[in-house]
């Protein structure tokens, strides 16, 4: 049962993770029916100011030594140097040792995997950090396409907001659906998103070294919505289609379908947001054959269906 939660502070202090883990597990809501948490910040430094940004700073009352028997100790985000107090480090190890759990909100899985704590696990971060974190610990299964992940006693969270979801979680997994909803309808959140990070990133357009094919994709851009074959792209660059295949994934790093495939969807999410067309139109002006078509690429790459996407990022009333 999860009823103590220590939060580790040092360095910069990430103000706003900080704040998702003590609204979910540090504030008294027991006029709610929600148990009281053990709660307790520590630092290296117990008693000594910790900076935030512009002059701000935040005391952590209480050392690493308290948190060591925790339930769960909780990292907010921070520097992703891989330099880390080699305290705050032994203190997460001691917590797993104890049967207890980590939770990292974005950044802050980055002081996991120098721990030790992410290796042959999977895990994730923010979208921006992915790449990153793989390559410090490329024993850890990062998979960005989410917006938290439980392995074990690690649960990792992409970015700030996903450390809602994944705190959120957390007390439903130990307190049950009646506990974590009376919390996020305090905060006034939903109490589980659906879908990934993935509706939250787009698909930038690479630059390409042959000055051709950067032509070729600024050309298919502008005319996602005709029914464009492989064939059509090769006799555009007067190549084969075989050469034209091998000569794309050279310089963007996917087939031609993928990527333009990708662009459409990029295109969809850019109308279902700004727009309030109709799913069958936006099907049209995105090159898909069929509002159908729209759904199956849309909700495979975004992990949304268009509208739900439209619900969040929009407010539009658009009917399929």
């Amino acid at each position: 049962m999860l009823k103590s939660v220590g939060v580790l502070l040092y360095g910069r202090v990430a103000l706003f993770e900080f704040g998702v883990v003590n609204e979910v597990f540090g504030l008294d809501r027991t006029d709610d029916g929600v148990p009281a948490f053990d709660f307790r910040v520590a630092s290296p430094t117990p008693g000594a100011p910790l900076s935030v940004d512009h002059g701000v700073s935040v005391v952590a009352p209480h050392s690493l030594d308290e948190c060591r028997d925790v339930d769960l100790v909780a990292v907010p985000g921070g520097s992703t140097s891989g330099d880390y107090p080699e305290e705050v480090l032994e203190t997460l190890r001691a917590v797993v040792d104890n049967g207890g759990r980590v939770l990292t909100v974005c950044s802050g899985a980055f002081a996991a995997g120098a721990a030790g704590l992410l290796d042959g696990r999977r895990c994730t971060t923010h979208w921006r950090y992915g790449d990153k974190l793989a390559r410090m610990f490329p024993e850890a299964r990062v998979d960005t396409d989410v917006l938290f992940v439980d392995d074990g006693p690690i649960t990792t969270s992409a970015g700030t907001a996903a450390g809602i979801d994944a705190s959120l979680h957390l007390v439903r997994e130990s307190w049950g659906p009646r506990v974590a909803n009376t919390i996020a309808r305090r905060m006034v959140v939903p109490p589980h998103r659906d879908g990934g990070q993935r509706q939250f990133v787009d698909a930038p357009v690479p630059t390409c070294a042959d000055r051709g094919f950067g032509e070729l994709l600024d050309w298919m851009i502008v005319h996602l919505d005709e029914d464009v074959s492989v064939d059509d792209l090769a006799m555009r660059m007067h190549m084969s289609g075989r050469t034209f295949a091998r000569r794309f994934v050279d310089e963007v790093g996917m087939s031609p379908r993928r990527w333009l495939t990708e662009q459409r969807v990029l295109h969809s999410k850019n109308l279902l947001e700004s727009t309030d067309l109709g799913v069958e139109e936006v099907a049209r002006r995105s090159g898909f054959a069929s509002a159908t078509l729209l759904r199956h690429h849309f909700t495979s790459a975004v992990g949304v269906a268009p509208l739900a996407y439209r619900r969040r990022f929009a407010g539009a009333s658009g009917s399929e």
